[in-house]
């Protein structure tokens, strides 16, 4: 690698990892007189009758149901919409404190979301300004900014691309050139074995297992008393740990993160002691 410090990828997926429900549950559903129950069902059955993509059924839900309701489906509209979200312990400080052990171990950890709900809610959110790069889905917004068409749509087979962009350091995803190129590892922007995934279910399961297998680590959070829902992901080997999905300073969570960080600074330093004895002898 050429960078001089290290760099160690925590992703994470977003509703239920770090928020503690789905984004649009907060408020664009009760918004447009739904419950939540009422509007992924009929998103689901949306998805079955039109063999369509989960993702884009519930994106194209949301603006038939807020213009029934006579709700802006601005951009702005939907950003406002972060400011409602609500986090589980210990998030809104989670980032700087792991930062800050990743400083003293001599290592910059940078932070990553993988997600299929909005974007635009995200950032609206009080925890945005952590993050390198929202990958998320998005609207396409017509000149009036108004939204009109999907623009991006992450579902949990296409976060997996995602991945090998922060791999490679390819983060603009209108770049298929650079992201498809040959790059050797050693050349890679953050090489896998640095990588973390922080999810909470199923939908992540091939993003959790594309990291695992290839030298990083994979984590499974849950709720109070929903811990048998994810027991299968360590059962089959898909995660390496399945913890509370509690940020706080000494949780569970949070030593294992330490743990696993300074495991990583010891095996990148190992790794580049060996590749400078490497080149010294050829």
């Amino acid at each position: 690698m050429k960078n001089c410090k290290p760099i160690i990828a925590i992703m994470y997926d977003f509703d239920k990892t770090l928020c503690t429900k789905d984004m649009q549950e907060y408020s664009f559903i009760p918004d447009v007189n739904m419950r939540p129950e009422e509007f992924w069902n009929e998103s689901n059955i949306l998805a079955r009758e039109k063999k369509m993509d989960g993702i884009l059924a519930y994106m194209y839900l949301m603006i038939e149901k807020a213009h029934i309701a006579k709700k802006s489906i601005r951009r702005d509209s939907f950003v406002s919409m972060g400011k409602a979200l609500e986090f589980f312990p210990g998030v809104c400080d989670w980032f700087a404190r792991t930062n800050s052990i990743g400083k003293d171990l001599g290592i910059k950890v940078e932070h990553y979301i993988l997600s299929s709900g909005l974007k635009e809610i995200i950032e609206g959110s009080k925890i945005c300004k952590h993050f390198k790069e929202v990958f998320a889905c998005e609207f396409l917004y017509d000149e009036n900014n108004v939204a009109c068409w999907p623009k991006n749509v992450v579902n949990y087979t296409t976060k997996t691309q995602f991945l090998f962009r922060i791999n490679k350091g390819v983060l603009d995803i209108s770049d298929d050139v650079s992201l498809n190129k040959y790059t050797p590892e050693d050349d890679r922007a953050i090489p896998f074995r640095n990588m973390i995934y922080i999810g909470d279910g199923l939908t992540d399961v091939p993003c959790m297992r594309l990291v695992k297998a290839n030298g990083g680590f994979s984590i499974a959070v849950y709720q109070n008393k929903q811990k048998a829902k994810v027991e299968d992901l360590l059962r089959y080997g898909r995660v390496d740990y399945i913890l509370p999905a509690d940020y706080s300073a000494n949780s569970d969570l949070d030593k294992t993160i330490r743990d696993i960080l300074c495991k990583m600074a010891m095996t990148d330093s190992l790794k580049r002691k060996s590749n400078i004895q490497m080149n010294a002898i050829k």
